[in-house]
C-alpha cells in the first residue's frame, strides 16, 4: 500500500470504502488503505473548507444544517466533500425537469442542459442564470473551479472547461448527485 507524506494532505481525509475521517499529523507518512490516485477526490480539507454561511441569502447554524441534511449530505454540501462515483441515480437520469440545490431548494440546473459525460456524476453545460457561484479551489494537488449554490452556498462540485464534450459551450459541470433533489417539469 502506498505512503503519502502528510504535507500532501491538509488535515482530514475520508478513506474511498468507508468514509471514515482520519485525522493525521503535519509531516506524518499515512498509510492509504484502500485508495489508489483515481480515489483523491475523496480527499476532504473540512477543517478548512467549511462554507461561510454568512455570504449567501439562506444563513443556518451547523446545528441546522444537520437537522435538514443526512450526514453524507453534510460532508459533501457543507464541507465541500465528494461522494464516490458512479454512487447517485441522477449520473444517468434523463427525465425532463429541474435540478435543485439539496440544502435549500433553490433551482440550478435544467434536464435541458445535461449531458452524459461518463465521469460517474451527474454532468451539466450550463446553469440556471445566476444559481451557481464559481470560484477558485487550491486544495489538494491541483487548483480548480469549485462551484457553489448562489442561495445557501451549498458545494455542488467543479467546473472543467475544454474537453472536447459535445456541447455548446464544451464546459462540464460535474456536480455530487447528492448535492441535488430533482423535480419532473
Amino acid at each position: 500500500m502506498p505512503f503519502i507524506p502528510s504535507s500532501l494532505v491538509r488535515s482530514t481525509i475520508y478513506t474511498a470504502r468507508n468514509q471514515i475521517p482520519t485525522t493525521i499529523k503535519p509531516n506524518q507518512a499515512i498509510k492509504l488503505s484502500g485508495i489508489g490516485l483515481p480515489f483523491a477526490g475523496f480527499f476532504s480539507t473540512s477543517s478548512t473548507n467549511k462554507m461561510p454561511s454568512d455570504n449567501f441569502p439562506v444563513k443556518k447554524s451547523e446545528d441546522e444544517w444537520h437537522a435538514v441534511l443526512s450526514p453524507e449530505q453534510f460532508r459533501v454540501i457543507r464541507e465541500k466533500g465528494t461522494e464516490r462515483p458512479g454512487s447517485h441515480a441522477y449520473d444517468k437520469k434523463n427525465d425532463a425537469g429541474v435540478y435543485h440545490c439539496a440544502g435549500c431548494d433553490a433551482p440550478l440546473y435544467t434536464s435541458k442542459t445535461k449531458f452524459n459525460s461518463g465521469c460517474g456524476w451527474p454532468a451539466f453545460y450550463d446553469t440556471i442564470p445566476g444559481a451557481v457561484i464559481r470560484h477558485e479551489d487550491r486544495s489538494m494537488f491541483m487548483t480548480r473551479t469549485e462551484i457553489v449554490c448562489a442561495n445557501c452556498g451549498g458545494h455542488l462540485g467543479h467546473v472543467f472547461k475544454g474537453e472536447g464534450f459535445p456541447n455548446p459551450i464544451d464546459e462540464r459541470h460535474c456536480v455530487n448527485g447528492i448535492s441535488l433533489n430533482f423535480k419532473n417539469e
